[in-house]
């Protein structure tokens, strides 16, 4: 294989399990990316990738999660702007990253943030990994956004769930990306609470969002992979085996497309 593989792993929340599943699978076939970029989810799994642990290792650690290792409930959260704080995410990513800045991964290794104060994109190439990834997993009005000097940064989904475009600057050959929140928006029966109405929005921008992103790219994008996950809600981390098996499933169904393109 002469061509240089990178890959983008997208926003998803528990969804982006899959991406760990994928990367098993990849590993399995003798695959492995030269460049990471990730958003969210996508983030968290592309960063520890791109740290040097394995999706096994990574895979142990997310089913071992429970609610209460992740959610902290903030005081005034309308001054606040976040039901929730984010310092256990911090700290479960400071505890477990294998190097403290994005400069020293292994891997070359990009994510995205949203400015709210600027309105644009943020990417994080160097610095704290931690923040950089907290901060692109930020999803805004759950989470308080992460504060970093002049900037107001929440997940970087709300410009850019996908970035595959990054990875072209990086220098890869082959670009795959991979989406998973295919049928995200399908129909619901109900829904309860504002909380549960304001989740639903976020469904129904990012299915949105994601057509209109897979067109965007589609001149520099080599593959873009939809796992099938039907069913599971991105904010539900009780039953993660639907996405990994999802993710593992379309990185062994599409192994020998992706070698040849690295031909």
């Amino acid at each position: 294989m002469s061509k240089t593989l990178g890959l983008a792993l997208g926003s998803g929340g528990s969804r982006g399990v899959a991406h760990i599943g994928f990367l098993q699978a990849l590993e399995e076939e003798g695959i492995k990316p030269d460049y990471i970029t990730g958003c969210s989810m996508g983030a968290v799994v592309g960063g520890g990738y791109a740290c040097g642990l394995t999706p096994e290792e990574m895979k142990k650690m997310v089913f071992a999660l429970k609610k209460r290792d992740l959610v902290d409930i903030a005081p005034n959260p309308i001054s606040q702007m976040g039901l929730l704080r984010s310092k256990k995410l911090k700290d479960f990513l400071v505890k477990n990253l294998k190097f403290k800045n994005i400069e020293e991964f292994p891997l070359p290794f990009k994510c995205v943030a949203t400015d709210l104060l600027t309105g644009t994109t943020h990417v994080f190439e160097n610095g704290d990994a931690a923040t950089a990834i907290q901060a692109s997993s930020t999803v805004p009005a759950l989470f308080r956004p992460v504060k970093l000097e002049d900037k107001l940064l929440v997940d970087g989904g709300c410009l850019c769930r996908v970035p595959a475009r990054i990875l072209k600057e990086m220098g890869a050959d082959v670009i795959v990306a991979v989406d998973v929140l295919k049928n995200c928006s399908e129909p619901v029966e109900k829904l309860k609470n504002i909380l549960d109405m304001m989740l639903r929005l976020f469904d129904v921008m990012e299915a949105n969002n994601a057509n209109h992103l897979r067109e965007s790219v589609s001149d520099i994008c080599d593959l873009w992979l939809e796992p099938e996950i039907a069913g599971m809600s991105q904010y539900n981390i009780k039953d993660l085996k639907p996405a990994y098996d999802g993710g593992y499933a379309i990185g062994k169904e599409n192994a020998q497309k992706i070698k040849e393109l690295l031909k």
